[in-house]
């Protein structure tokens, strides 16, 4: 008798692709009063891969990922009349052409959305009126509203890729801090026949399949909803 597939599995539900609740305690946020804070901490958060700053405004409190040379004590400034600075906060149509940036809001006031991964940044490379043109790590263009904003600076742990993982287990716990997937995956040609529609086979053919639209989890592998099939001419 066979097992439940992986896409099964998830579709049930278990402790084994549930993620947890105490890595996602914490949720980043810009505030909407504009002011001096000071930075009253700094955290290491399981599902950011970048270091998070407690920033105190008002007595109020909200989390941001840390820029680089961001220290506990430091004070930031939110608003229009704010400096170039790392960690300040400020709207984009205030920033000058070619500075760096991250936490971007896609919609005013929505919080930070974009770039927010360690050691990553963006550019404003062009400006108009009435939209701001930014360079994303991706290397593509994207246009934002003048409103929108953005914190200055290079996110913080751009070496967190050069310390080598010595052991499977750290790696394994790693993983299963930041969401719900089993780890390690299993590539599907390398299963048993009963364990996966891919399965069994001498070798890795990779089998064609065209699932139907209204397949069950288990059955709905391959290419999903393609727009052509057959070798192109």
């Amino acid at each position: 008798m066979g097992k439940r597939i992986i896409q099964q599995a998830r579709g049930k539900g278990s402790l084994t692709y549930r993620s947890r609740k105490k890595a996602f305690r914490i949720s980043i946020s810009y505030p909407q009063k504009n002011g001096t804070a000071r930075v009253e901490k700094l955290m290491n958060v399981a599902c950011y891969s970048a270091p998070i700053a407690k920033i105190k405004l008002n007595n109020k409190v909200f989390y941001n990922i840390a820029a680089e040379n961001i220290y506990e004590g430091k004070e930031i400034v939110i608003g229009d009349q704010a400096k170039i600075s790392p960690g300040n906060i400020m709207p984009l149509k205030n920033i000058p052409l070619g500075t760096f940036i991250f936490s971007i809001e896609t919609i005013p006031g929505n919080g930070p959305k974009l770039v927010r991964t360690s050691g990553i940044s963006a550019r404003i490379i062009k400006k108009d009126e009435k939209r701001i043109y930014i360079k994303l790590p991706s290397k593509k263009e994207k246009i934002f509203s003048p409103k929108a904003r953005a914190t200055i600076g290079v996110i913080a742990a751009a070496g967190r890729h050069e310390k080598p993982i010595l052991k499977a287990g750290k790696k394994y716990h790693m993983v299963k801090g930041k969401s719900g997937r089993i780890y390690p995956r299993t590539s599907a040609v390398k299963m048993n026949v009963i364990d996966h529609p891919f399965g069994s086979g001498r070798g890795k053919r990779i089998k064609s399949k065209i699932p139907k639209r209204n397949s069950p989890p288990g059955k709905k592998v391959g290419l999903l909803k393609p727009r052509r099939t057959g070798k192109k001419r």
